[in-house]
């Protein structure tokens, strides 16, 4: 039995660190184990300008612990008023890595989200002639939608006409949580990737439903059925270079999930690299996890592959039941339970 695993220093490519006390409270469990991470622009109001990408960079670089090594990787949100002129000039000075598709209404901050595809043409064209990443919140806000199809219904309604207009356009399909997901991204070209979440690959929608209402399992895309959880187990430990990590760690306090409209989003941060390995273990492809950690992210975005390591080890892990963030309880993913693998310091 394997006891300790050391793999290249991983990156995250979906996370949300929120901003001010948030922001400090929550960046060095990521930036303890990653070295760089895609950082989400939906802040109140949204980071939409490239302006606005540099300030915020700025700002999680100022409250970063000096004894960590991390690089915030700042993406565009989309609007329909997006200027591609200013989105070009962002991705070629370097502040942009990616934009973000937010259909309006989708998902937390998604209020300024595009409410068209046809309304960013413009954009998504100029993003295909430059080679700029597209990560895409991939679900339907049509209220006559279920819940749950949602996803499946985007892919067949607008990323799959959209790819077929622009074959070039290079597409991150963030958090897929469905089989469907899985299998058109196989399909598609090399243009074509997913990011898959830890929850996700534990969970499926009887954890947010059975036994009551369970808030700190209610993310977006929700968890699905069981199917499709193993499908997502099936492709994330593939050795498939189109599937990546991406924990689309999104903290709220303990208060706003436990509301009468409880928050949207699961704050994995914390023990992500835990989580994630306890699948490959169960799967018995603990040899495939350095790829999906940390290889086929950074080669789909075109970046270096980073230099250090970061080790396992088959230790208890035992998950505190709350989190201080800099003075605001914050429940984690995995909350009372022992992990079996533990990231050496």
């Amino acid at each position: 039995m394997t006891e300790a695993i050391t793999i290249r220093r991983p990156d995250d490519w979906h996370l949300h660190l929120r901003d001010e006390d948030m922001l400090r409270g929550v960046l060095p469990h990521t930036a303890r184990q990653f070295a760089r991470a895609i950082v989400m622009p939906n802040l109140s109001p949204p980071v939409t300008t490239a302006q606005a990408a540099a300030a915020y960079r700025q700002r999680i670089l100022k409250v970063l612990p000096q004894d960590l090594d991390f690089a915030p990787l700042m993406t565009c949100y989309l609007t329909d008023d997006t200027d591609p002129d200013d989105l070009a000039r962002g991705y070629a000075e370097g502040v942009f890595t990616a934009a973000k598709l937010y259909p309006a209404g989708a998902t937390t901050n998604s209020a300024n989200g595009v409410t068209a595809i046809a309304n960013i043409r413009r954009v998504l064209e100029r993003m295909q002639e430059i080679g700029m990443v597209l990560c895409v919140h991939g679900e339907v806000t049509d209220p006559e939608i279920d819940i749950f199809d949602r996803e499946a219904v985007f892919i067949e309604r607008i990323l799959a006409p959209l790819l077929r207009e622009m074959p070039g356009l290079r597409v991150v399909l963030e958090h897929a949580t469905t089989e469907q997901a899985v299998d058109y991204v196989l399909a598609s070209g090399e243009n074509v990737a997913a990011t898959i979440t830890p929850q996700h690959l534990h969970i499926n929608r009887n954890a947010m439903l059975v036994g009551g209402m369970r808030p700190h399992a209610y993310c977006l895309p929700v968890p699905k059925r069981e199917k499709h959880r193993l499908a997502l187990r099936r492709a994330a430990t593939s050795g498939s270079e189109k599937f990546f990590l991406g924990t689309d760690s999104a903290p709220h306090s303990q208060s706003a999930k436990e509301s009468g409209c409880g928050c949207a989003g699961i704050f994995n941060a914390p023990h992500a690299l835990e989580s994630y390995l306890t699948v490959f273990d169960e799967e018995g492809a603990l040899d495939r996890f350095e790829a999906f950690a940390s290889e086929n992210g950074p080669r789909f975005y075109r970046l270096p592959l980073n230099e250090g390591t970061v080790t396992l080890e088959r230790a208890p892990t035992d998950v505190p039941e709350t989190i201080d963030a800099a003075g605001t309880a914050v429940i984690p993913f995995h909350a009372g339970q022992r992990l079996g693998w533990r990231l050496r310091a």
